[in-house]
């Protein structure tokens, strides 16, 4: 269900170190992996509970194909994603994760610290989720899967992080906000051809 627009990927370069949070089952790793090539590497990072829950198949599936052998698996908490010696990143990617912290209670500030100090300075954070209405922050998170946008905005910078850009190729101005994003929740919308609106947010960590 993750999925990820390759515009996302475009500024991706041969040989970096890049890292999935939430990676599910697995498909925007190995889009990130394809895009690092062999001389890349890339963490996929998934908690016990996802994989248990929803993903252990698909991703061991996954990881298997030979063109992601440059994949490293972390099952690691979402509010402890990277080790502390990790090689410094260049890019970390989270799409359609950010507002499950909040219904599955995880310190979004020490997430936050922890993907700071796992990039390299200059390095980037980027962010896709489905638009909340304007003032309610992470509480449509379990019913409806969104946040707000201007709440994940105050908590990266808070975290020291920089805006640098954000991406429309994802926004729907007529989506009214109200509805579940999950498509397998909102099968009338997703068979009308409606999709939730959607921020993509660049964060940079400062040089």
């Amino acid at each position: 269900p993750h999925t990820v627009n390759v515009t996302t990927l475009k500024h991706l370069r041969a040989g970096m170190k890049v890292a999935d949070i939430g990676a599910g089952s697995g498909y925007t790793t190995e889009l990130l992996a394809r895009a690092v090539g062999a001389k890349g590497k890339v963490f996929g990072q998934n908690t016990p509970f996802v994989l248990e829950r929803f993903a252990r198949a698909g991703w061991s599936a996954r990881i298997a194909k030979p063109v992601n052998a440059n994949v490293v698996s972390l099952e690691r908490e979402f509010d402890d994603p990277f080790p502390d010696d990790i090689e410094p990143l260049d890019r970390v990617i989270n799409v359609l994760f950010y507002h499950d912290f909040e219904w599955m209670k995880v310190d979004r500030a020490k997430h936050v610290a922890d993907v700071f100090a796992a990039l390299r300075p200059g390095g980037l954070y980027v962010i896709v989720d489905a638009s909340a209405l304007a003032g309610h922050g992470a509480q449509d998170s379990e019913t409806l899967h969104r946040i707000e946008q201007a709440l994940v905005e105050r908590e990266l910078e808070a975290g020291g992080f920089e805006l640098v850009e954000q991406a429309e190729f994802l926004r729907n101005p007529a989506d009214t906000r109200d509805w579940n994003a999950l498509p397998w929740r909102s099968s009338d919308k997703a068979d009308a051809g409606e999709f939730s609106d959607k921020f993509v947010l660049k964060f940079r960590k400062p040089e």
